[in-house]
């Protein structure tokens, strides 16, 4: 069974790695826009650019990770299929890669998932095993389906070609505004704040780099705290997408070395900085992609800190759930 193709286990990321994923992902990702707000600027009090990966290929930023592991691979791993874990976002990512090469793809997803992620899923011809986020390990029957299939694996962000994917958000985002004081990344596992993270210290050393993650799902702080990877029990925060239990094996020492401080949010404040999208700036995002934001608004930034990236990482939100904003 394959876990890590053309990378031993303990391989980290690089800058190059990143830029040569932003040359092989061009098929699938579109390069997003990065938008301003006069009045966004006013209620953070500092110029913000958003990345807006709420308007990419899926709905999120997960398809340049998941593209750039599934169009690595050989034909003949191609053939065998793919296999992934994920609460949603991932799981779209990985189904459109794999279908873009003919490869079969079998997404493990917990039964909570949101109902318009498991059908997008299903529309793009994966197939779903569920389970129960509580009491089952999604990675012993990730294990299982490769066993079955032979396949290869596309985890949700602890390998070098997921990382490298996903940092060319940051790549983008700094060509196109290159002296920002600081950015600001949502973080689950640490996939997209480990490659981000890694091209903007090799572009610009001073960059601050700032993850945040929901109250409720503070793993990654907790973690950076003990300087060690703490694990929690599942969390229950709305932002679905970054209820990971602990950060990524690979991800946590690359936070280590570059990140300055990992900021926590709340609920509340999650739903507000939604709302405020919404209403003043005019564009959709899920609650994981409004936790980066949400500590910009709420005053969590360095008051000496003038400009700030933030990545809006998905757009992918139930409008069930929209309904209670």
């Amino acid at each position: 069974m394959r876990l890590q193709p053309r990378f031993s286990p303990m391989q980290t990321i690089t800058p190059q790695l990143v830029r040569e994923a932003a040359e092989r992902i061009r098929p699938l990702a579109r390069r997003t826009p990065v938008m301003t707000s006069r009045s966004l600027d006013d209620r953070a009090g500092l110029q913000v650019f958003l990345k807006c990966e709420n308007l990419q290929r899926s709905g999120a930023f997960k398809i340049r990770g998941a593209s750039n592991l599934i169009l690595s691979l050989s034909p003949a791993e191609l053939a065998r299929g793919v296999v992934a874990f994920s609460s949603g976002n991932h799981a779209i990512a990985t189904a459109i890669a794999a279908k873009h090469v003919g490869a079969q793809a079998t997404i493990v997803m917990p039964e909570d998932a949101p109902r318009s992620k498991l059908e997008a899923t299903k529309a793009l011809g994966a197939r779903i095993i569920t389970y129960n986020r509580a009491l089952d390990d999604r990675e012993a029957i990730a294990r299982s389906a490769l066993s079955d299939t032979g396949g290869t694996l596309v985890p949700p962000f602890d390998h070098p070609m997921i990382m490298a994917g996903q940092g060319t958000a940051a790549l983008e985002l700094l060509e196109v505004s290159p002296d920002i004081d600081a950015l600001v990344v949502p973080i689950s596992g640490g996939g997209l704040l480990a490659g981000c993270a890694t091209i903007a210290k090799s572009i610009g050393p001073g960059i601050r780099i700032f993850g945040v993650e929901p109250e409720l799902a503070n793993d990654t702080a907790l973690s950076m705290a003990a300087g060690e990877r703490v694990t929690i029990p599942p969390p229950e925060s709305i932002a679905d997408g970054l209820r990971a239990p602990a950060p990524g094996l690979l991800t946590f020492p690359v936070m280590q070395r570059h990140v300055e401080r990992i900021l926590l949010v709340s609920e509340a404040e999650i739903r507000a900085t939604m709302r405020f999208l919404l209403e003043r700036v005019k564009i959709l995002v899920e609650p994981s992609g409004a936790v980066a934001l949400a500590a910009v608004l709420f005053g969590m930034l360095p008051l000496e800190i003038e400009s700030a990236g933030v990545i809006l990482s998905g757009g992918n939100v139930d409008l069930d759930f929209l309904k209670t904003l």
